[in-house]
């Protein structure tokens, strides 16, 4: 994994499928290769409309891959997909399979905040879920915040002051879709928090 003062910084989240320091999202209907390298897999919100049984039944395949160390992307979009309930269906088919397996939850939230509380409120996971690539508002992160065991991970176009208001031992970093890479995005994270950049490593969750 990259360093930086001698410490790791996983990039949490990646659509690059050439990333070697990060976790790979692929979704289900994709292979996910045994290279090395480190997988989530799920279903996203935005094709949530036409979801199979076959890929539920290989979606519980695929996450007990070795190399798949966490379920995901999956989520809540207010703005596009299914509609909600069908959305919180399925999160939260992807939530009890991150118990089954114990592996962490990424999660995808687009003005669904309120929705992801009251399922974790509802499942009361011992897994840490992750909102992926979160941009909200300060409110909105303490929202998310006040159930134990949520993480934020920030990206590229993060809202300063919703880092200011997350605790360092509560927030990732990732690359997302963006070309920056990870270590240009955690430096660019810590100064606004005050904290060094591998304070931001995700081996306090994913221990690797």
């Amino acid at each position: 994994m990259t360093q930086y003062r001698d410490m790791p910084i996983l990039d949490v989240h990646t659509h690059n499928f050439l990333a070697t320091d990060a976790i790979i999202s692929r979704h289900v209907w994709e292979d996910v290769p045994d290279d090395g390298r480190l997988y989530s897999v799920g279903i996203h919100p935005w094709y949530s409309e036409d979801v199979t049984e076959e890929q539920i039944s290989t979606l519980h395949e695929a996450v007990k891959l070795r190399n798949v160390v966490a379920v995901g992307e999956c989520g809540i979009d207010a703005l596009r997909g299914a509609e909600i309930a069908r959305q919180v269906e399925l999160a939260t088919v992807h939530a009890n399979l991150a118990e089954s397996v114990g592996k962490p939850l990424i999660l995808h939230c687009v003005r669904a905040g309120n929705y992801i509380v009251n399922m974790h409120r509802r499942i009361r996971p011992r897994q840490a879920w992750i909102i992926h690539g979160f941009r909200g508002t300060s409110g909105a992160a303490l929202e998310l915040l006040g159930c134990p065991g949520i993480y934020l991970s920030f990206g590229e176009h993060f809202n300063p002051k919703a880092v200011e208001v997350t605790p360092v031992s509560r927030m990732l970093v990732e690359t997302d879709e963006s070309s920056m890479s990870i270590i240009e995005i955690a430096k660019r994270v810590a100064t606004v928090k005050g904290c060094q950049p591998d304070e931001l490593a995700a081996t306090k969750i994913f221990g690797i």
